[in-house]
């Protein structure tokens, strides 16, 4: 059984930073295509960072510069670095791992505060 949980949420304020990890069991992190999106209230869920098996990555342009998506290949984790966050950024995170079905986790929440 798969299973996505992400963790490593918070309130922080602007120009902080925060890490958060999506821990995967029941399939392997390196071999697929692990994103970040993110879905603030009342917007439509949004691709924030990918990176696929051979550790390519693309980024929204609203977060390029800022997070860092990494996997840990070992662990079966996958990381997302929120550097510099910016009142924007608030939204619930999900991890998302894509084989031939679409897998989610269960979301964290950030809250960048003003």
């Amino acid at each position: 059984q798969v299973q996505l949980v992400e963790s490593g949420g918070g309130l922080v304020q602007a120009g902080g930073s925060l890490r958060l990890s999506c821990a995967a069991s029941g399939i392997s992190v390196s071999r697929n295509t692990v994103a970040w999106h993110r879905q603030a209230p009342g917007r439509q869920r949004e691709l924030v960072a990918q990176i696929n098996s051979v550790r390519n990555t693309n980024y929204a342009d609203s977060v390029k510069g800022r997070f860092t998506i990494s996997r840990d290949n070992a662990k079966n984790m996958v990381y997302l670095q929120m550097d510099n966050l910016k009142p924007e950024d608030t939204a619930v995170y999900y991890c998302k791992l894509t084989l031939t079905n679409e897998y989610w986790g269960q979301g964290t929440q950030v809250t960048v505060s003003s």
